[in-house]
């Protein structure tokens, strides 16, 4: 099953990552941030227990190979499956042609290792006329593909990255058309037509679906996107695509579709540092409001600036307490709510490790949701990888040529 993904294998891996993840909907769904107690703690007690008997260390060190676990029942079996199931080719590449001098400049040095790699796999067997990259940012990646005797249109909704991607493309003495356009208003269609082979790397959610739509509806010679941020939509549930995934049993909320973008290589220690901070306060504090409340509920809490992080864990409580309209919650025993946070996000962090075993398996039915879109427009589709996964997560890339 390493193979790239094409024809009829689209729908079957489709199916059998359905199939997967109906059946075991009870262990992935639940978040273990927002309860106290997992429904499927009571069927799989060992494996609850040993999970939260470990360290917080324990479960970062485990974090970006959940599969490799060595835990209790049923979790090898879990691990064994979803890894087949997520096991994907990586697309052929062809050498590029030498980038002009100079032109990654301004781009960070891992950004520009994913456009090498996204533009090393764009082969195709009609070549590309007029590049359309979508959601351009300042254009990197168009800049990046275009060759002699192409165009370049690079849409954009930032007025101030449009006008930085011009300066960028007229410096490097390039013809192109840095367009500001919301690629989610009607007016966006008319930017495409047959003769474009748009490109969208890591467009979020709602936009590289518009992208899909509107393309495979112009017609568009060729279409390549390596998705990103499923979770970023207007809707509160994820509304299906493809046929087959419109006949699934399968319905996904804004925290299932959240789940693959979980996974992160590039942050440092003092990020995960204040997030661990931040996440073991909200703990914390969960635990009073559910008192307060009287409720065994967990309740949403916004955003918070850094600087709560420098306050006082007491301040911290009180202060959120006010923003959410709660009871004053008076005296507390304020250091063992703290230490009972960071007791439970170390329960927390190792009982995702379960969840974290299908955050490939919903990716991979996404991505091949929105492959399969495109296949029945009538479009040539591939599904595969287009770097390591330790450039980026996000590296899988639908690659379409029209028939």
């Amino acid at each position: 099953m390493t193979q790239i993904l094409q024809g009829d294998e689209l729908l079957q891996r489709f199916v059998a990552l359905d199939i997967f993840l109906v059946q075991h909907h009870a262990l992935w769904h639940p978040r273990p941030f927002k309860h106290l107690e997992l429904a499927w703690e009571c069927k799989h007690p060992d494996l609850a227990d040993w999970l939260k008997q470990r360290s917080l260390d324990q479960a970062e060190a485990a974090q970006h190979a959940p599969t490799q676990l060595a835990a209790p029942a049923p979790y090898p079996l879990l691990a064994c499956q979803a890894a087949e199931l997520s096991l994907l080719g990586e697309l052929p590449s062809a050498p590029l042609p030498p980038a002009p001098s100079r032109l990654e400049v301004h781009v960070p040095g891992r950004k520009w290792q994913q456009i090498e790699a996204f533009a090393s796999r764009l082969e195709f067997l009609t070549t590309a006329e007029h590049w359309l990259d979508w959601c351009a940012g300042k254009g990197h990646l168009g800049r990046r593909l275009m060759q002699h005797g192409q165009r370049l249109t690079c849409l954009e909704y930032d007025p101030a990255l449009i006008l930085a991607g011009q300066a960028l493309s007229d410096r490097h003495r390039l013809i192109a058309a840095h367009v500001c356009q919301d690629v989610l208003a009607p007016a966006a269609a008319k930017h495409l037509t047959e003769a474009h082979s748009p490109v969208a790397l890591h467009a979020c959610g709602d936009l590289h679906v518009r992208l899909l739509q509107l393309a495979s509806e112009a017609r568009c010679a060729n279409i390549a996107i390596a998705p990103c941020c499923y979770n970023r939509i207007a809707g509160l549930r994820y509304t299906p695509l493809s046929q087959a995934a419109k006949s699934s049993a399968l319905s996904l909320d804004l925290d299932d579709l959240a789940l693959p973008a979980s996974e992160a290589v590039t942050a440092g220690t003092r990020t995960r540092r204040q997030r661990d901070q931040s996440m073991a306060r909200r703990l914390g504090f969960d635990l009073m409001q559910r008192q307060l409340r009287q409720t065994d509920e967990y309740l949403p809490t916004p955003s918070l600036p850094a600087a709560w992080l420098q306050k006082p864990f007491a301040d911290y409580c009180t202060d959120l307490a006010v923003l959410k309209n709660l009871p004053p919650p008076g005296e507390q025993p304020w250091a063992a709510l703290e230490q009972a946070g960071e007791q439970r996000l170390a329960q927390v962090r190792n009982l995702e490790l379960l969840r974290n075993l299908f955050r490939r398996p919903i990716e991979l039915w996404l991505a091949l949701d929105r492959a399969l879109l495109i296949q029945e427009q009538g479009y040539r589709v591939k599904v595969g990888t287009f770097c390591a996964h330790e450039l980026t997560p996000r590296n899988v890339m639908i690659h379409a040529e029209r028939l």
